[in-house]
């Protein structure tokens, strides 16, 4: 039987993209060197159209700043539309086609939906062992989105911030890892940088 964990909640909010990226570079400081020179120019319009709804500024800063693929510790792999593809990017429906097959096979007390549902889930990052990093969406705004994460082991739990923080907090350690193995500082990157 799935369980929810329960809710794990920091002592201060990130409302500022820069400031949560700054505090994801201080955990993994490999993260700098794969910095780009310049934005990707992502084409957020076009990605906003195709999901239907916007994402978290702290994710798009993420996005921009990086390559289209990052990996932290051979373990967590957050993905970015990269630029010129947006559409076939935001329109991949494999994500959320097994996130629809776990909520729907999960047993728990609070009721899971894939986005579009309201309050429903929405993928930004997995693990290289089938854990995923969902966002818990919410008619108050992408920037106000909560982390929710689906462990490969049955186990669901939440995170009361945003994404971008949750990654430096997991990775510095902060974080109480419920199911997770813990999360080096190493950094790899793909795509075009």
């Amino acid at each position: 039987m799935d369980a929810l964990i329960g809710t794990q909640v920091p002592h201060r909010r990130l409302t500022d993209p820069a400031l949560a990226l700054a505090a994801l570079e201080r955990a993994a400081p490999e993260l700098a060197r794969f910095r780009r020179t310049a934005l990707a120019g992502i084409d957020w319009t076009q990605v906003e159209e195709c999901l239907g709804v916007a994402l978290p500024s702290d994710y798009r800063l993420l996005a921009e700043t990086y390559p289209c693929m990052v990996v932290f510790g051979d373990f967590l792999c957050v993905g970015f539309p990269p630029p010129g593809r947006e559409k076939a990017w935001a329109e991949d429906p494999e994500d959320l086609e097994i996130l629809a097959e776990w909520c729907e096979d999960a047993e728990t007390a609070v009721p899971l939906a894939p986005f579009p549902a309201p309050g429903g889930l929405l993928p930004w990052a997995t693990s290289n062992q089938s854990d995923y990093f969902l966002w818990t969406t919410s008619e108050a705004g992408p920037d106000a989105w909560t982390v929710t994460v689906a462990s490969r082991n049955g186990g669901w739990w939440h995170y009361a911030r945003g994404a971008v923080q949750f990654l430096a907090e997991l990775i510095s350690g902060s974080l109480e890892l419920w199911q997770l193995p813990s999360v080096l500082r190493s950094v790899e990157a793909f795509g075009a940088n």
